[in-house]
């Protein structure tokens, strides 16, 4: 499953997305798939995790997901934490943490708050290298793009 969420977060970066995918399965099912939009979009809230219970909800024609696993390729950051709580997702498994926005083990750890009405297990560090490779790349990438831009062109007269 987690494979099929890279190939996701691949599809992301192919459209100058954060590549992130994600997918939610029940049991060997795949119920959906998805990846970032937000710059397709336009949409802030077009995380994959957020199109991925969208479409599992719609599949399954009800929103309580709870016999069903969200793989993810990164870390979910507090608003998709929260809407895996929302949708009461059975089981969490993500590739990569992240430490700069993660809500489900870095920063904060939404997924085993027992203050919260509905707690979930998280597995984490799944396919870890490949995930953060693909994020690495894509940003680094992104930072030469934008370096190239700021710099001056040179202008012949002649």
């Amino acid at each position: 499953m987690m494979r099929l969420a890279l190939g996701e977060a691949r599809r992301a970066a192919e459209k100058g997305e954060v590549p992130v995918g994600a997918v939610v399965a029940r049991g060997t099912e795949i119920i959906a798939s998805a990846h970032n939009e937000r710059e397709t979009t336009n949409d802030p809230t077009a995380h994959a995790e957020l199109l991925a219970l969208r479409r599992a909800a719609g599949f399954l024609d009800g929103w309580r997901l709870t016999g069903c696993t969200l793989y993810a390729t990164l870390e979910p950051c507090p608003m998709c934490a929260g809407a895996l709580h929302a949708a009461r997702i059975g089981r969490l498994v993500y590739a990569a943490p992240d430490p700069k926005a993660g809500a489900a083990g870095s920063l904060y750890d939404l997924p085993s708050d027992a203050r919260l009405n509905h707690v979930f297990p998280t597995e984490r560090g799944l396919l870890e290298a490949e995930a953060a490779s693909l994020l690495r790349t894509f940003f680094k990438e992104r930072r030469n793009r934008r370096k190239q831009a700021s710099q001056p062109r040179e202008h012949h007269n002649g």
